[in-house]
């Protein structure tokens, strides 16, 4: 009886310590993950822009990169192509994630539509966030 009481202990603990390790600190978990992978890291604020907010999370979900790698040059070539066949919608923006400046944007891309407001919102304080890194620095996001 002690025996199986023990056993079931060690399962029950288990069963705990794995249940906290898929819910608790995920984007520290997403940081800390091949941190090869990128330079810096840019917690996106879902609270302030949580149309853009949750359509990155939504992207990242589905397979998009979660970095970006700036490349501020061939951001309108890949804005046209993750656009294209995407007709625009009055009212709304088409937000695009991987953005449009990241080498990982383009053709594939996730595209959404938002309201004009929060993605303007969002797109500026990506740009003023990345405005020091120069081409090349690879940024990962995580929306907290």
């Amino acid at each position: 009886m002690m025996m199986r009481r023990g056993w079931i202990a060690a399962v029950v603990l288990c069963f705990v310590i794995g249940i906290g390790a898929l819910l608790g600190g995920a984007g520290e978990n997403q940081a800390a993950k091949g941190a090869d992978r990128y330079d810096h890291v840019i917690q996106f604020p879902m609270e302030r822009y949580p149309e853009t907010g949750g359509h990155i999370q939504e992207a990242i979900r589905k397979g998009h990169s979660d970095v970006c790698t700036i490349d501020r040059n061939g951001a309108d070539a890949r804005r046209q192509e993750s656009l294209k066949g995407i007709p625009t919608k009055p009212g709304f923006d088409r937000d695009e994630w991987p953005m449009a400046v990241c080498l990982e944007g383009g053709k594939g891309a996730s595209v959404q539509y938002v309201s004009p407001s929060d993605n303007r919102g969002a797109g500026s304080w990506v740009g003023h966030q990345i405005s020091g890194y120069p081409d090349g620095k690879r940024i990962l996001f995580i929306v907290k």
